[in-house]
């Protein structure tokens, strides 16, 4: 600059702006919108399980995790898949030589497979079984207090009626002997009976016992149980030759993580397949 100019210099300042000052940007608000979101799905869960019964709990569990049963007649196909996608059909296994339930092929037939649990003859006896014992399509043979101990579902054996302990309503009191309770479970079972013409097995279980005791009674009280309720089922009506057999199982298969625990002590009525 020359000296004795009246020109004023020129000053420029840079000011430096960090991204984020103040409030570190947005990311806070998507943080907060995560933890709102997760106390909205947590508070969901938590009224569910207030506001549904155990069958349907079950029944949601199952939606989110199912299984695939395999069949015990089971084998590879003809050709890659046996020429089908294995999301084709509602049976995920394969019966035979390139067939499943729903197309079974020849050498299947002839073989004489096994029938899947969802065949049409089993849903039909589940359907009438249903409607006659919980009343579906009309009135129940069971008065609604009592359905609380029976449970229905289909298995490679047939259709089963299950009937069970609940802490407050056993079906057995002073040992084996019959409450009213389970001699009105049989009469509705008894007539429910009559609307399919399947044979009929009797299955009974029993919860474990301390092991302090000299004796061990589950095999002796499985076996009398399963006596009982057929006397029960014949003595209401039902024909004595669609009995196929009676079982004890004592307290060898528990569907409660508890060996102890009174959903052990149950009864099992299996209307076979033909």
């Amino acid at each position: 600059m020359k000296g004795g100019s009246n020109v004023a210099p020129v000053i420029i300042k840079k000011k430096k702006v960090v991204a984020g000052d103040g409030h570190h940007g947005g990311a806070w608000k998507v943080a907060y919108a995560d933890f709102v979101t997760a106390m909205m799905a947590f508070f969901m869960l938590m009224w569910l399980l207030n506001a549904t019964t155990e069958k349907q709990r079950k029944g949601i569990a199952d939606y989110f995790s199912p299984t695939i049963a395999v069949n015990r007649v089971s084998g590879g196909g003809d050709g890659s898949l046996g020429g089908t996608s294995v999301f084709s059909e509602n049976t995920l296994p394969k019966v035979g030589t390139g067939a499943t339930s729903l197309h079974p092929t020849r050498d299947v037939a002839a073989r004489g497979a096994i029938t899947a649990p969802d065949s049409g003859a089993g849903k039909a006896d589940m359907a009438k079984l249903e409607e006659a014992l919980l009343g579906r399509g009309g009135e129940s043979v069971l008065e609604e207090n009592d359905l609380r101990h029976v449970e229905l579902r289909l298995t490679d054996e047939g259709v089963t009626i299950e009937i069970f302990d609940l802490p407050d309503a056993p079906l057995f009191t002073d040992g084996n002997r019959t409450t009213p309770l389970l001699q009105a479970l049989a009469r509705g079972i008894a007539a429910a009976a009559n609307a399919v013409e399947n044979q009929i097995a009797v299955d009974a279980h029993t919860r474990s016992v301390p092991l302090v005791r000299s004796e061990n009674p589950v095999w002796t009280d499985s076996a009398t149980r399963a006596g009982v309720l057929r006397d029960l089922l014949t003595g209401a009506g039902l024909d004595e030759a669609r009995f196929d057999r009676t079982t004890a199982h004592a307290d060898r298969e528990p569907v409660s993580a508890n060996p102890m625990s009174e959903r052990n002590n149950r009864l099992e009525v299996v209307f076979l397949r033909p």
